[in-house]
C-alpha cells in the first residue's frame, strides 16, 4: 500500500487541546502495523504532553484499538482483520529487559514512546510535505488510522467492543499489573491506594482479587471515592477532611504492607511512605512534580522500601488477556470508568479528565 491521508489530532504550540486535521501516512515500516483506530483512551500522560512536554507538532494518544489493515515485514502473528490492542510499552526486543521478558523496562522505551520518531529517526506522518511527530508510545493513536509497533501490540477477541478495551493500552493495565505482578500484596494483606482515578481504581479492583483484607482509598473528590467503595475498597478516606496517614495506620493496625501512590504530588508521597508498616512496599508509577526526597531514616528502620513501576511492571501480552477473562467473569468490570466520547469532542474529553469529570474519557473514532 502507498501512502494515504487519514485525519489526526495534532497537539500544536501553545494549543490548548489537539485539532483535527488532515495527515499524510505513509505505508507501515518494517515491524509496523497500518490499523484503522476505533477508540482511543485518553491519559494524564497526554494532558502533560499536550501543556508543553516534546517536540511539535505532534499527535499524541497512546491507549489505541483498532482492526489491522495491513502489516509490514517481517511481521508475524497478525494480519488484516485482527483486532488490536495498542500496548503503552514499544521496546526493541534485544536489549537485557526484553529479552528477559521486562519489556516495560526497555533499554529504548523512553525514546521509543516520548521522541515522536521510530528508533531510526524517521517519522511516518506528514503534512503538506512537513513532518508531523507520531509514533507517540509507539503509535499515536489519536487518530483515524495508526503506523504501530507491531510487538507491542495484542490481539484481543472480536466480540468485544474496542471502545472497552481500549483503556487495557495503559491505565487500566497500570494499575492492575502493579497490584497483580509488582508489588508484594498476599491474600489477608493491606494496601492504601493514593489517587483514585483509572490507575488508582483498576489498583483497588486488581486488590481485591488478591484477596487482600484491608483496602484504602484515598482521594479528595467524593464520587471517586465512593466508586472505589463499590469496586472493592475496604475503607475511603477524603484527604481534605482526614489525616489518611493516620486512617491507614489505624485500619491496618500499624501500617499497610503497601501503598500506590498514582499522583505526583510530593506530600502525598510523604503520606505514602509514611503509612508503610515494617517491610511494606510503597509503589509509584510517575516522578512527582516537584523535587522530593523521601524520610530515609523512617525506610531504612523499618526495612521499608520504594519502587518505581511501568505499565505495571508486566508485559502487555500477559496481562492483558487476564484482565479480559476476569472481565467477562464479572470480576473486573473496568468498563464502569468509561466515558465515551465522538472522536471530534476531543477537547471536551481532555477538559473532562483534566477536571476529573471523567474517570477514563474514550474517543471513539468509528464504531
Amino acid at each position: 500500500m502507498r501512502a494515504m491521508q487519514t485525519v489526526a489530532a495534532i497537539t500544536r504550540e501553545n494549543a490548548p487541546h489537539p485539532v483535527l486535521e488532515p495527515v499524510d501516512l505513509e505505508a507501515p515500516a518494517e515491524g509496523e502495523l497500518l490499523v484503522r483506530l476505533v477508540a482511543c483512551g485518553v491519559c494524564h500522560t497526554d494532558l502533560s504532553f499536550q501543556a508543553g512536554r516534546g517536540p511539535r507538532p505532534i499527535v499524541l494518544g497512546h491507549e489505541g484499538a483498532g482492526i489491522v489493515e495491513e502489516v509490514g515485514e517481517g511481521v508475524t502473528g497478525l494480519r488484516p482483520g485482527d483486532h488490536v490492542l495498542l500496548s503503552a510499552a514499544p521496546h526493541c526486543g534485544a536489549c537485557p529487559s526484553c529479552l528477559r521478558g521486562a519489556t516495560p523496562y526497555c533499554v529504548h522505551g523512553e525514546q521509543l514512546s516520548f521522541s515522536g520518531l521510530r528508533a531510526d529517526g524517521t517519522c511516518g506522518m506528514s503534512q503538506r510535505g512537513e513532518r508531523v511527530h507520531a509514533h507517540f508510545f509507539g503509535q499515536s493513536s489519536f487518530a483515524q488510522h495508526a503506523l504501530a509497533q507491531a510487538r507491542a501490540a495484542v490481539k484481543v477477541p472480536d466480540d468485544l467492543p474496542l471502545t472497552l478495551l481500549a483503556p487495557l493500552g495503559c491505565g487500566v493495565t497500570t494499575g492492575a499489573g502493579a497490584v497483580l505482578h509488582a508489588l508484594p500484596l498476599r491474600p489477608g494483606g493491606t494496601i492504601a491506594v493514593f489517587g483514585t482515578g483509572s490507575v488508582g481504581l483498576a489498583a483497588v479492583m486488581a486488590a481485591r482479587l488478591t484477596g487482600a483484607a484491608r483496602i484504602v482509598a484515598v482521594d479528595v473528590v467524593a464520587d471517586r471515592l465512593a466508586l472505589a467503595l463499590e469496586l472493592g475498597a475496604t475503607h475511603a478516606v477524603d484527604a481534605r477532611a482526614e489525616d489518611p496517614v493516620a486512617v491507614v495506620r489505624d485500619v491496618t493496625g500499624g501500617g499497610a504492607d503497601v501503598t500506590f501512590n498514582t499522583t505526583r504530588l510530593p506530600h502525598v508521597y510523604d503520606q505514602a511512605v509514611a503509612a508503610l508498616g515494617v517491610q511494606g512496599t510503597a509503589g509509584y508509577v510517575g516522578p512527582p512534580g516537584e523535587a522530593w526526597s523521601p524520610d530515609l531514616g523512617h525506610m531504612m528502620r523499618g526495612g521499608r522500601s520504594l519502587v518505581g513501576i511501568v505499565q505495571g511492571g508486566v508485559a502487555a501480552r500477559v496481562i492483558v488477556p487476564v484482565l479480559i477473562d476476569l472481565h467477562r467473569q464479572g470480576r473486573f468490570p473496568f468498563d464502569r470508568l468509561i466515558r465515551e466520547y465522538p472522536f471530534d469532542r476531543i477537547a471536551e474529553a481532555f477538559a473532562d479528565s483534566e477536571s476529573g469529570a471523567a474517570v477514563k474519557p474514550v474517543l471513539v473514532m468509528r464504531r
